[in-house]
């Protein structure tokens, strides 16, 4: 959520103040932006990976505090779950060999992690949700030891007056209902940032949700959940419901959730920010001493901690941020859209993916977002989070065309270009894109490989629980094996 908070309750007059120090963050930002006060270098990348804590049967383990202890290293951080750890991996520009040597340093870095945490009995799984998780007891036994989170289930359960209902569709549709939020604690990730020019970054923004629905289809890994098979990639799905801020009333209104696609493509950064402070109230209403107006007039870069932190509760699939480095301000694209997992090597071929189609679509003088409705796109991504490697996509021109169809034919060739163009070396594009034709070929992803060797497992006798174990020890052993998914046999 961009920063730490302090434990408190929050008066009317914390929200009237800050309402008014957001405001005054978006007029620095739009002057800024008038100005060209930011750097205007591009298509550097950082990442972050969400990671699940298991114990020695591959159930979780709810000791994250030990294990970041153990690990101690500052690149890992606390997530919402006790279960959970997230693993910040420092900017770098996209060109030359920049990832091979990325996937070599997660590598090293996720190998040396396992190892400290297995000397406090635990085990580190990348995967989407943990199919050995049960839901969680009433209360915070879930929560990690963190103010943040326990401030920011107060702040949506109080805007809904009522516990969490989850009602998620699929072949074993699952309904029950929570008393907070820490079922969203089950969604683990993987963020892509793409730092842009802010003049470009409209079009960046758009093509990314352009493809979220063909990442989806390509990187489902999340068929799990509390023992239900549901949707190839259940966690949308899941984090909509588990935060949603909206009584069924609100809902019915068409008042737009804490986790939304969007409704509309956009002209500048600005749309998006003015959205938040138009539409979604304060989650967590924390002021600081900063006034960024008076800042810029000193000739200086404002932080906008306040529509930071605003920002940080707004759960978009293609997230804006605003960021200042050196002293100096950048944007990027954050995104938010794949799971975790299931191997360092699949990560890294889905972000080429994402980079190189992303930097040739924007280039284009027609782009496709401007050939294609918003509501298209957004439909791509439901029927892809749903279906996965069965998804059937829409594409100008095409129609509704099978995704692999559409990866091999329009967007692998995209994604050739557009790593070219970056300048990354020819060996790094031949090793990753492979590997997302290969999947594309075989129409193999995360979540169709666990629903295999489930039924696999299920076939030999073996109940749900015990299957979903016996699959997840298949998993972990590819995913350190670290040889792409669509190469895993089923069990």
């Amino acid at each position: 959520m961009g920063q730490d908070v302090q434990a408190k309750v929050y008066t009317r007059s914390d929200h009237t103040k800050y309402r008014a120090a957001v405001l005054r963050c978006l007029d620095a930002l739009d002057r800024m932006l008038a100005a060209g006060s930011f750097v205007e270098d591009e298509w550097r990348t950082g990442l972050e990976i969400e990671l699940d804590l298991v114990n020695t049967e591959l159930q979780p383990a709810m000791n994250n505090a030990e294990v970041l202890a153990h690990i101690d290293d500052l690149r890992y951080q606390t997530e919402l779950g006790r279960f959970n750890i997230e693993l910040n991996v420092e900017p770098r520009r996209i060109d030359g060999q920049s990832l091979i040597h990325l996937e070599s340093t997660l590598r090293k870095t996720l190998n040396l992690a396992r190892d400290r945490a297995r000397d406090v009995g635990s085990d580190i799984v990348m995967i989407g949700i943990l199919p050995t998780l049960q839901p969680p007891e009433p209360g915070f036994s879930w929560f990690s030891d963190n103010a943040r989170y326990r401030l920011l289930d107060q702040a949506v359960l109080s805007a809904r007056r009522e516990d969490v209902m989850l009602d998620i569709l699929g072949p074993e549709r699952l309904q029950m209902t929570c008393d907070t939020i820490a079922v969203e604690a089950a969604c683990t990730s993987v963020q892509l940032h793409l730092q842009v020019r802010p003049g470009s970054f409209a079009r960046y923004w758009n093509a990314a949700q352009v493809l979220a629905g063909p990442q989806l289809a390509l990187g489902a890994n999340s068929p799990y959940l509390f023992g239900h098979r549901l949707q190839a990639e259940t966690r949308p799905e899941l984090f909509l419901q588990a935060t949603d801020i909206r009584s069924p009333e609100l809902r019915n209104q068409g008042v737009r959730p804490l986790v939304p696609f969007g409704d509309r493509w956009i002209n500048s950064i600005f749309d998006l920010f003015e959205e938040n402070v138009r539409y979604y109230p304060a989650l967590l209403p924390e002021v600081g001493d900063e006034d960024p107006l008076a800042v810029l007039e000193a000739g200086g870069t404002p932080e906008l901690a306040e529509l930071r932190l605003h920002n940080g509760t707004i759960y978009r699939w293609n997230r804006p941020i605003y960021d200042v480095s050196d002293g100096m301000p950048h944007l990027r694209v954050e995104n938010r859209v794949l799971p975790s997992g299931p191997t360092v090597v699949d990560v890294i071929a889905n972000a080429a993916f994402f980079y190189g189609v992303c930097v040739e679509m924007v280039v284009d003088e027609r782009p496709v977002w401007s050939r294609m409705s918003f509501d298209a796109a957004h439909e791509n991504f439901k029927v892809a989070a749903r279906d996965g490697a069965e998804a059937r996509l829409y594409w100008p021109g095409a129609g509704r065309v099978d995704w692999d169809e559409l990866v091999l034919r329009v967007l692998l060739p995209l994604a050739h270009q557009g790593l070219e163009r970056l300048g990354v070396a020819a060996e790094a594009v031949d090793r990753y894109l492979s590997i997302i034709e290969a999947r594309a070929k075989l129409r193999v992803n995360g979540a169709s490989w666990q629903v295999a060797a489930t039924e696999s497992f299920e076939a030999r006798g073996m109940d749900r629980h015990d299957a979903l174990t016996a699959m997840l020890g298949e998993y972990v052993r590819g995913m350190n094996a670290n040889e792409p998914v669509h190469t895993w046999p089923v069990p």
